[in-house]
């Protein structure tokens, strides 16, 4: 498999369907940060069994499913959302969708039941790559690269399909693997 693009801010990146590591086994991570420095991401389909309210009492109403980003510091919350209309801050990763921002601003709109699920995805810890070592995973065809997928994806509660899905996405090219079995040993 070869990848469709390179990284940036924004782009996907979709496991090769055997990766062996089980911390990103079929998974699908969104990039928010891309330099010189390393890289950032956040696995968006690998649901929890928390809910916010659980982690963080000040977000009583916050009955919102909880992702693992990945596998660097596990012990920290981070969030994704499409509200900047509402909270006036987070980084741009596209046109319409950001990384961060106002904690306390987002702690009395999600209170408020001004901000619905489908507009913030939080998650425990995130991924990330040192200077040069993703490009080495995408070099040995870890990754997929791409920019094709629509906003709504970020916020899918369709994890196990979610892999699929994208990888489908990519084109005729690519969508015989989403039918690779999990476990290749059920080939």
């Amino acid at each position: 498999m070869l990848s469709l693009l390179a990284p940036s801010v924004g782009r996907l990146l979709i496991s090769e369907p055997f990766l062996a590591d089980p911390n990103f086994k079929r998974s699908v991570v969104l990039l928010t940060e891309y330099n010189e420095e390393g890289s950032v991401g956040f696995i968006l389909n690998q649901p929890s069994n928390l809910l916010v309210k659980d982690l963080i009492p000040d977000l009583w109403m916050a009955d919102f499913q909880v992702f693992i980003g990945g596998p660097v510091e596990v012990d920290t919350v981070h969030f994704i959302h499409r509200c900047f209309d509402k909270m006036d801050s987070g980084e741009e990763i596209m046109p319409g969708l950001y990384w961060g921002g106002d904690f306390e601003t987002l702690k009395i709109l999600v209170n408020n039941n001004s901000i619905q699920e489908d507009e913030v995805k939080f998650f425990l810890g995130y991924s990330g790559w040192s200077n040069c070592q993703l490009e080495e995973e995408i070099a040995t065809n870890t990754w997929i690269v791409s920019d094709q997928y629509h906003q709504d994806t970020v916020f899918s509660h369709n994890e196990e399909e979610l892999w699929k899905e994208v990888i489908i996405n990519l084109g005729p090219k690519y969508a015989h693997v989403s039918n690779f079995p999990a476990d290749p040993n059920l080939n």
